[in-house]
């Protein structure tokens, strides 16, 4: 059901436990509102049992940590679902075992689920609607450590305020997440910083990126390359941005092939939507920022042929 805010804010008011879970395969957006918002609701309620939820994510442990719980907590617990447009890609068991269930998120609605459900479309990020969600409320509050997490989903989202969805709110919320005095350039930094490993993916992508005459640019980067770099499986998806960067890009697309021999799908583009080729291979996303999983090398090639499609007809 579509709610408002003062609904949620009120369902979690009258919640004992709150479990908060975000998507698999997390990206800065994707822990910073999770944890940024436990962090608020813990502030604000210090007797409640709340916790954010998850499969580890290193790479991302700098923002903040996940917990780990037990099946029994979620016995008349809240469940939070936060960024995460479907179903299959909420991260962690049993979140539907709760005695509720609340969707927060700022992708397309295009499968709904939740008892309450809050999406925002226009919103930059799912931690900019937290941060609308706090000021909204009565008892939540803006402190550090919940404006530094919110801040590094902000800029993560937004690609450092590049992509389309920043608006003139985002810097708005960005001001106000700035004036609890957050170290803002460090937390630039550290999702700016990579790893000796993760340069070489970055040079081998831009070495071996296939770009045709409309622009498209294509990499597939196999089990054998995570390999030999080194890689942690989530690193891969560093070669994303990196290879959009190139004056001779429209639209771009990353394979990163998973161990079990299907392909992570991102979908990039500059100008004009992707993302329904996204949707029709079983994803979803923004319209300049999609994913999907193909199932083999075949439909990769396929969803590469439908990219140069795209381009040509513009």
């Amino acid at each position: 059901m579509q709610a408002t805010i003062p609904a949620i804010l009120a369902a979690l008011d009258a919640a004992e436990t709150i479990i908060i879970h975000r998507h698999v395969n997390p990206d800065p957006d994707a822990i910073g509102s999770q944890t940024g918002l436990a962090a608020a609701l813990k502030a604000a309620y210090p007797a409640k049992h709340i916790y954010a939820v998850g499969e580890p994510a290193p790479r991302l442990a700098w923002i903040a940590p996940q917990d780990t719980i037990e099946p029994a907590e979620y016995q008349n617990a809240v469940v939070v679902v936060i960024d995460t447009a479907n179903a299959p890609r909420v991260a962690g068991a049993n979140w539907q075992t709760g005695q509720q269930v609340i969707k927060i998120d700022h992708h397309p609605d295009r499968e709904p689920f939740g008892d309450l459900s809050f999406v925002n479309t226009e919103a930059s990020s799912s931690s900019e609607i937290v941060a609308d969600m706090i000021k909204a409320s009565a008892k939540l509050q803006l402190d550090q450590t919940v404006a530094a997490r919110l801040y590094a989903g902000i800029i993560g989202d937004t690609g450092r305020f590049l992509y389309d969805l920043t608006k003139a709110h985002t810097h708005e919320v960005v001001a106000d997440l700035m004036r609890t005095g957050i170290d803002a350039p460090a937390i630039g930094r550290a999702e700016e910083e990579i790893s000796p490993q993760i340069a070489k993916l970055q040079a081998y992508a831009l070495g071996n990126l296939q770009v045709s005459a409309n622009g498209a640019g294509s990499l597939i980067i196999t089990q054998k390359v995570i390999g030999e770099f080194g890689l942690a499986q989530d690193e891969a998806q560093a070669a994303v941005s990196t290879v959009g960067q190139l004056t001779t890009v429209r639209s771009w697309v990353v394979f990163t092939e998973r161990p079990d021999g299907q392909f992570r799908v991102e979908l990039r583009g500059k100008q004009w939507p992707i993302n329904p080729i996204a949707v029709a291979h079983g994803g979803g996303g923004h319209p300049l920022a999609s994913g999907a999983i193909a199932k083999n090398l075949d439909e990769c090639h396929q969803i590469i042929e439908e990219l140069d499609q795209l381009n040509g007809a513009h």
